[in-house]
């Protein structure tokens, strides 16, 4: 019964995305992005759930592999897709598909060096890359179509990129202070004009604090 409880979070993860895709095909795209934060909300309780139990398991840990796969690598792809990428032919399909392969990709990365990448994670994690193309969604804005297929690549590299993100546990990578200030007043540069972005900009200055993060890292002693 304690397995079978973090297992049924972990599901309903998957049953977030695979109706946050029903809503896509219905073009409800709104609906559909709040899905996905759902689903992330899911995602992030099975694991503590599991370990308050003392159940983890190797196959609590492919399955939710297989569910992030669904509901932050094919959902927010289709989502992207069906609200903008569409206007650009092959070109946006070839970007959503990216998506949701670099999406795969990352996943496999992360399950073959959980025992060797300690303290920070490589690459933007999945749910935050699908949370943030989904909370975009979510603002209702519409871009130019080329410039929403350029946002959505960034973000399908940086899931497969070797950028250092911090796990917010106390150790490994260090969180520089000029990255961070950078990225809240960048935060709070969209917040200014839209306090409806929150969620989006949580997401958002995440990945960009990453890349600043990261990138003064190169010049440390």
């Amino acid at each position: 019964m304690k397995t079978f409880i973090p297992n049924l979070i972990t599901s309903l993860n998957l049953v977030f995305g695979f109706l946050s895709i029903i809503a896509t095909i219905h073009e409800s795209y709104i609906l559909a992005a709040v899905l996905v934060v759902i689903a992330m909300l899911a995602d992030g309780m099975d694991g503590r759930v599991a370990r308050y139990f003392k159940v983890s398991s190797e196959f609590g840990k492919e399955l939710d592999s297989l569910c992030d796969l669904v509901s932050f690598g094919v959902a927010p792809a289709l989502l992207a897709y069906s609200y903008l990428l569409k206007d650009m032919g092959y070109a946006g399909a070839a970007v959503g598909a990216a998506f949701a392969v670099c999406g795969a990709l990352r996943l496999a990365r992360f399950n073959v060096n959980v025992g060797i990448v300690k303290g920070y994670f490589m690459g933007l994690p999945i749910p935050a890359a699908g949370c943030v193309v989904a909370t975009f969604v979510m603002l209702g804005i519409k871009p130019p179509a080329w410039m929403f297929l350029v946002f959505v690549a960034i973000f399908a590299y940086l899931m497969v990129s070797t950028i250092k993100y911090p796990d917010f546990k106390g150790k490994g990578e260090k969180i520089r202070l000029i990255p961070a200030i950078v990225s809240l007043i960048m935060a709070g540069g969209i917040l200014w004009f839209s306090v409806q972005a929150i969620i989006f900009v949580i997401f958002f200055a995440y990945a960009v604090f990453g890349i600043l993060n990261t990138a003064f890292g190169l010049f440390d002693a």
